[in-house]
């Protein structure tokens, strides 16, 4: 069975991602971010012997849950990132309630959201940003590619990446959300909120020690520490550091009047459901 960290882009998904690396992978807490066993789906090679052609996207949609049925057939439980909406497409599902364990809901302020893209992707404007974020027809990937993790996903727009995850469907139960910008002000308390879940939903048990360091070790300058002294090999190319602002990337400080005005009309009702109007 996978729990899920979901989250849209460029919204704390690898800190996340980092801390229960921290915890669940490792004996002493500690941190590499060039050695991460919690893994990302899809990946080409768990489509082996499925499809010849998962970088066509009606491949992907076709055979994404069937992927995720092999997977399971080991009665493991399995961490997944993922930046893939909770799309249904037909009869076909990104998941289910047989393929889902619980699922950890990363959002973040799209005013940050497409701040972070901009960089990431080296764009030179915020309008190209702002296209990204409001792209309801928006699939990431690369067709051909070398990378495993480099497979059709569909991300769709902010809102409605935000709108799939937290509808659920009959996934409801297994559901925790949290936000990055608690992430920031209370760690400590988030980061617990988020072992407390993975502790009722299966037979993992985390001691406080180890919950303190492995928050501890993953605080966003020591990552970005080892980012500038050896790189980070999911960083895209030709793109600014991938640990760049942190906390440093403040809409209220960094966004033109425009692109703020647009994107609180564009996402208001969903902005509102999260606390950030």
């Amino acid at each position: 069975m996978i729990i899920w960290l979901a989250s849209y882009p460029k919204s704390g998904n690898t800190w996340v991602r980092l801390f229960l690396n921290s915890l669940v992978f490792t004996s002493d807490t500690s941190v590499n971010i060039n050695d991460i066993k919690l893994g990302q789906f899809p990946a080409r090679k768990y489509f082996n012997e499925i499809t010849n052609n998962v970088d066509d996207v009606k491949e992907f949609i076709q055979n994404c849950n069937y992927a995720q049925s092999k997977l399971n057939l080991d009665n493991k439980i399995k961490f997944f990132k993922t930046h893939n909406g909770l799309w249904k497409l037909g009869q076909h599902r990104f998941t289910d309630n047989e393929n889902t364990l619980g699922i950890i809901h990363i959002v973040r302020d799209p005013r940050n959201v497409v701040t972070s893209i901009k960089n990431h992707y080296n764009y030179q404007t915020y309008e190209e940003a702002l296209d990204f974020i409001k792209d309801e027809n928006k699939i990431l990937g690369k067709i051909g590619s070398k990378k495993e993790e480099d497979l059709p996903t569909i991300v769709s727009s902010w809102k409605l990446h935000y709108k799939s995850w937290k509808n659920l469907g009959g996934l409801k139960s297994k559901y925790v959300l949290i936000k990055y910008e608690d992430l920031i002000k209370d760690p400590v308390r988030e980061f617990t909120k988020i072992t407390s879940f993975i502790e009722k939903i299966s037979e993992f048990k985390f001691n406080e020690k180890n919950i303190l360091k492995a928050i501890e070790n993953t605080r966003f300058d020591n990552l970005k520490k080892q980012e500038e002294l050896n790189g980070f090999k999911e960083s895209p190319k030709n793109s600014i550091k991938f640990f760049y602002l942190g906390a440093k990337n403040d809409w209220q400080n960094i966004l033109d009047k425009k692109t703020k005005d647009d994107i609180e009309i564009s996402f208001k009702n969903e902005m509102q459901d999260l606390g950030y109007l």
